[in-house]
């Protein structure tokens, strides 16, 4: 027989979580709240011993164990190392079967706190089988990592620390990956508060609630996408999804994109560097806001999680404009011709370039010699979907072809790094690396320096929101005094790098070799 509410409010109130777990905080996300026009509250999960709030469910689940030899669970992540805590504080021998391919820092993080490892398999199927095997042939509890009841209770202690905040709470979003936090979160508010809203959040490549509340039942996804791998999960639990169609307000789907916004507003306003999945509530506060033109209400998100590999930061970086709508990328097609990069930075009326990626190219009929550029261009925004659509307009009332790639994934996953290589005929070209100071409008400055008396066959500039610049330029027939004094006049630092081996590698012309 299913639980009912006020059987899982007692469970909750009971749970022992605090023999292990922390009362966590609530904060103001003032910057963001201003931005949006309304108050935002993040319940900071991050703060666990184990920087996430699967603690909660582990350990009151093993809590309740007795004359146990022990528990098994398969995880690679945030679960592992709430069952070894658990283990660890209860005095319970813990084993954790993680795959093959397990990041060293999160096998020694579990074994740090005393769990047993066991690495097995190339994923984590594989890994789960061996668990179940393991715990049949040892004696072992299985602690499964959303869909049971103690679990659940356990994660829904985050719900009864918000309703106890003093906080008068609008709308509670949480994200959802087996459903075990939206669970808990939303079946104890709604006991306490029905007025309360909750919000379930999930990545768009990873909806295995919204896939089952559109089938009417648990189905398993094909494919997930592991950015946010902690709510990575391909199949919603049986009663998890039963709570959460009955207890949750709405679910909203959000890209990766806007994620890694989410997790630089996180930056921006508490410090706290979150992992995709613990800013995946965030992310889902800020659509379901603009969506719905919500203002002046007390909005909570979750920040569920914070163990992230140090170098996602640079992939998350470069996507959070994206996903913010800071950024729009074109591909535009310009004519080979002296003069056209300034031209064509005119066009764009001293708006704030990001990237410049150009290589000649003569796939295509050009205006005056037969050969026509194609670049990859970054540009600033301020004013999201409705700038791009301008600055798209002018450059095709400027005469050039033009393509919005913003939205397009394949250009922002791979593509935009590898625009270039060797150019359709012999160059004699030679190669320079300059420097100069970063502020709007600084690269249409450079280039107007520049001139336009050489041809440049190759470009690549990309701000780092640093003090400084860099761009590389390859200029064509650039061997005359002439060119040399041009350079020394400039006034900006250079070196030439024709020399350099990557250049030669991947960009020299094949004949110059």
């Amino acid at each position: 027989m299913a639980k009912t509410s006020a059987q899982y409010l007692r469970d909750i109130v009971a749970a022992p979580v605090y023999r292990a777990a922390k009362h966590t905080s609530i904060e103001t996300m003032d910057g963001l709240s201003e931005r949006i026009h309304n108050r935002v509250l993040v319940k900071r999960e991050d703060q666990q011993p184990v920087h996430s709030f699967k603690l909660r469910g582990a350990f009151n689940r093993m809590s309740q164990l007795t004359d146990c030899a022990g528990v098994i669970t398969a995880s690679a992540g945030n679960h592992a190392q709430g069952v070894a805590l658990s283990g660890q504080v209860l005095g319970i021998r813990s084993v954790i079967v993680m795959p093959v391919t397990t990041p060293s820092i999160k096998v020694d993080a579990v074994r740090g706190f005393g769990g047993e490892v066991v690495l097995h398999g190339e994923n984590f199927d594989a890994a789960q089988g061996k668990a179940i095997e393991l715990a049949r042939l040892e004696n072992l509890e299985y602690v499964p990592p959303f869909d049971n009841e103690a679990v659940i209770a356990g994660q829904g202690t985050i719900g009864l620390e918000i309703f106890q905040s003093g906080e008068t709470v609008d709308r509670v979003f949480v994200p959802v990956g087996g459903g075990g936090l939206a669970a808990g979160v939303a079946v104890l508010l709604k006991e306490l508060d029905p007025s309360i809203q909750v919000i379930g959040v999930e990545p768009e490549e990873s909806a295995c609630l919204t896939a089952a509340l559109e089938a009417g039942e648990p189905v398993t996804l094909d494919h997930v996408s592991l950015f946010a791998e902690g709510v990575a999960v391909k199949t919603i639990g049986t009663e998890t999804f039963r709570l959460c169609r009955q207890y949750l307000d709405d679910v909203i789907t959000v890209s990766s994109d806007e994620i890694s916004a989410a997790i630089k507003d996180l930056f921006d306003d508490t410090r706290a560097i979150a992992e995709p999945a613990g800013a995946t509530s965030l992310a889902g506060l800020k659509k379901y806001v603009a969506a719905n033109d919500i203002r002046d209400e007390t909005l909570v998100n979750v920040l569920s999680g914070a163990n992230l590999n140090f170098h996602t930061l640079r992939y998350i970086s470069e996507r959070a404009e994206l996903g913010e709508g800071g950024e729009g990328i074109f591909a535009v097609s310009i004519p080979e011709e002296q003069g056209a990069f300034l031209r064509f930075c005119q066009v764009l009326d001293g708006r704030m370039v990001t990237e410049f990626n150009y290589r000649v190219d003569d796939r295509s009929a050009g205006q005056k010699d037969g050969h026509s550029a194609r670049i990859f261009v970054g540009v600033q925004l301020k004013e999201g979907a409705a700038e791009r659509k301008a600055i798209a307009g002018a450059l095709v009332d400027a005469g050039y072809d033009v393509v919005d790639l913003s939205d397009d994934e394949v250009a922002k996953e791979h593509v935009r790094y590898m625009v270039g290589g060797v150019p359709p005929r012999f160059v004699d070209e030679r190669v320079f690396s300059f420097e100069f100071p970063e502020h709007p409008g600084a690269l249409i400055r450079f280039l107007d320096v520049l001139g336009t008396r050489w041809n440049i066959t190759a470009f690549h500039y990309r701000s780092q929101g640093m003090d400084y610049g860099r761009v590389l330029a390859a200029f064509e027939e650039a061997g005359s005094a002439e060119f040399v004094s041009h350079l020394a006049e400039l006034a900006y630092p250079f070196t030439e790098i024709t020399d350099d081996p990557s250049y030669r590698l991947f960009l020299a012309p094949a004949s110059a070799e």
